[in-house]
Formats: C-alpha cells, structure tokens, sequence
C-alpha cells in the first residue's frame, strides 16, 4: 500500500516535485550541486525513490494518460514550433550512429545470452529475443518480437523488469553525462560547431518570437497542443484499425510493427513537420515550445515513477544478462563514435532511440541542448522502423547460441 494512490494526488506529487526541482536549479546556492547533478537527473529519480518507498505507486491510471496524452501534447507542440529546415543540417551522422546502437543490440544479446546461458532456462532466449524488440524502438516491438517466437506471458514478467531497471538506468546515466559531454567530445576529438549552431539558430528564433505571454498565448498552446495530439491519437487508431487485418494477412512483421501509438508517432511526426511551415509556427511567441518542454518533462516524471529499484533484486541473473547486454551495446556506441568522432550527443540520441524509443529520446536530446527535442522524436520513429526487423535478426541469433 502506498501513501498517495489517488490519481489526482499522484499527479500533483510528480508536478511539484519537478517543479522544485527547476525551482532549486535557478537558485544561487545550488548552482554548484547542479554544475555536478544535471537537474533532469532529479526529476527522474525522485519519483523513482519514491515508488521504491511506497509513496506512489509504480502503476497508476494518471502514467497511462501522461503517455496517452501528456507526452503527445508536448511532442505535437514541440514539433510544429521545430525550425525543421535548420534540424535536417545535422546530417547523415545521426543516422549512423543510431543503426550503430542497434548493430550494439542486436549482437549484445547472443553474446550475454552465451555468457550466462548455464544458469539460464531453456526457452530464455525467447524472452530475451522480445526484449531485443523493446530495445530497438520500443513497447510495440517488444510485443511484435514476443508473438513472433512465442515467448510465454509468464516468461515476460523478469523480461519486463529487465527491461525496465536496465534501459531506464542506462538512461539516467545518459542524463549524467550531460554535464561533462564538453570533456567527452573534447577526448574524442568530437566537432560540435554544427550542433551547437542549430542549437543556438533554435533558441535564437525562440527569443526573437517572445514577447510579454498573455491569457490567450496560453490558451491557444493549450488548445492547439491537445486538439492535435487528441486528433493524431484519433488517426491512428483509425488507421491501426483499418490497416491491421490486411497487414497482419499478408505482412505481418509489419503489422507487428504499426501499433496505434506507432500509428500516432507517424501521425504527430507527419502532421507537426507540415505545420511547421505554416503561420501556426508563430504561435511560439507565445512561449509554446517551454510549455511543451514542460509537459515533456512532467512525462518524464512518471518513466521514474514506474522504474521500482527493488526489482533489480527479483531476476538476479537476468538483470545481470541484461547488465552485459547493455554494456556491450554501450561499448559498440563509444567505439562507433570514436570512429566517426560523433559528439556525445549524437551517441545518445543514437542509444535512446533504441532503447528508449520516441517516448523518451526526445527527453534526453532536450537534456543535451535545449531546443532539441524534435532531433530525438525524429530519430525515435527511425527506431520503430527498423526495430522489428533488427529484432528479429537477434532473435535468429538468440535461437543459434542456444542451440535450437
């Protein structure tokens, strides 16, 4: 039983602790402790301390519809105030590095699989092969790859905390990191000028649209941040509903690929890049893009609130195979970035968009430079696309080193 299990509670609890935690960071007597601790380190792991001590739950009905329509609020916002031109300038760098992550996954799994296959039960592989799903763009996945080798419902729960404990440490370490990618890049010999030119372009063109935030800014960034991300939730669903029965007849790898929430990504992706062309773009005068950043990291509240730490004491040698497996997918990203000297940011946003997928690559990319958001939305759907068929290549391999 926890302390607050109302919905409404819960809610309150993780937007004020976020809140305190901005709050804190502005002020002159933690500057140094934050110079240490990114800020968006606590804003993760408060709530996840606090599920841990049975003060709000790791399940709640609130998390669901801070996923279901928090999170699509803000990437809606975020992506049709994007400067879409200026992002593109990146270049095909990003890309590499993020097929350099699955290239990590996809060949970490059999090789920690081997390493503690001994004390492993026979069909683990299947469960490790879902995992692989969840790790190369997301939860759609994860359920594609589970059905695709017919992995047990009672083998998926230790996968589920595996999944959980180990890809949302791996990603509190990547917020970590953020404090010290100068010292990182600067040891790999990284170029950072383009990024931080896009950076500086975004936040210019920010500062150049704001001025004094009146009653109806707010109420039109309310208005157009939840009737799109309702009315691209509404599309896809319609289209999953629509598409599925054939897909599944005649390509069902990728039907196991378009979920509706997937459906929804492409559709808040889509219909947000188009927007961002149009006048509507101008309505970040009225601050759009903080209130989207806000909800955003309100979101990122309850990815925390769900990563309970006592699970990492339940599956004691699969969390350890899920330990290697990152560490090995972790390992390929540095050597890749040594290789092409990509800056960190460039590796995270390359690791989060497989294993985190389009939920929370857009929250690590906004840690590393503020008005990056959309960098790590776009790169989170390339994950879903090519999550299934990666996964798949894995679990091939997964089958191999077990012998079957």
């Amino acid at each position: 039983m926890t302390l607050l299990q109302e919905p409404m509670a819960i809610f309150a609890f993780c937007a004020g602790s976020c809140a305190l935690v901005f709050w804190a960071a502005e002020q002159p007597w933690a500057k140094k402790f934050f110079s240490i601790i990114p800020s968006i380190i606590l804003i993760y792991y408060i709530p996840t301390f606090a599920s841990t001590f049975n003060i709000i739950p790791t399940s709640s009905p609130v998390y669901d519809w801070m996923k279901n329509y928090l999170l699509p609020f803000s990437l809606f916002i975020l992506m049709f105030t994007a400067d879409i031109p200026t992002i593109l300038k990146i270049g095909p760098k990003a890309i590499i590095m993020m097929l350099v992550g699955t290239l990590g996954i996809v060949v970490g799994g059999p090789i920690a699989y081997i390493i503690f296959e001994q004390w492993l039960a026979p069909d683990a592989w299947q469960g490790l092969a879902a995992l692989s799903g969840s790790w190369i763009g997301g939860g759609a996945n994860f359920v594609a790859i589970k059905e695709s080798v017919g992995a047990s419902d009672s083998m998926i729960g230790p996968i589920i905390v595996i999944d959980t404990a180990v890809g949302y440490t791996w990603m509190g370490v990547l917020l970590f990191l953020t404090n010290y990618q100068k010292i990182i890049d600067k040891w790999n010999h990284a170029d950072t000028t383009v990024l931080e030119d896009i950076n500086n372009r975004l936040k210019d063109f920010e500062k150049s649209q704001i001025k004094p935030i009146q009653l109806v800014d707010v109420a039109m960034v309310i208005a157009a941040g939840f009737i799109g991300a309702v009315l691209c939730r509404e599309l896809g669903k319609q289209v999953y509903e629509i598409t599925n029965p054939f897909l599944t007849l005649n390509f069902p790898n990728l039907a196991a690929i378009f979920s509706g929430f997937t459906w929804m990504v492409i559709f808040i992706s889509t219909l947000g890049i188009l927007l961002s062309f149009t006048p509507l773009r101008k309505i970040e005068s009225g601050g759009a893009s903080k209130i989207g950043y806000a909800a955003l990291f309100l979101f990122l509240t309850s990815i925390g609130a769900k990563a309970d730490l006592r699970a990492l004491l339940d599956a004691p040698i699969l969390i350890m195979v899920g330990t290697v497996w990152i560490l090995i997918h972790i390992l390929i990203m540095f050597a890749g970035a040594r290789i092409f000297k990509a800056p960190l940011f460039l590796v995270a946003m390359g690791s989060q968009a497989n294993v985190g997928g389009a939920a929370s690559a857009p929250i690590v990319a906004a840690a590393y430079y503020e008005s990056m958001a959309p960098v790590g939305l776009l790169m989170g759907v390339m994950g879903y696309l090519v999550g299934n068929y990666a996964g798949l290549l894995c679990a091939f391999l997964l089958k191999v080193a077990s012998g079957g």
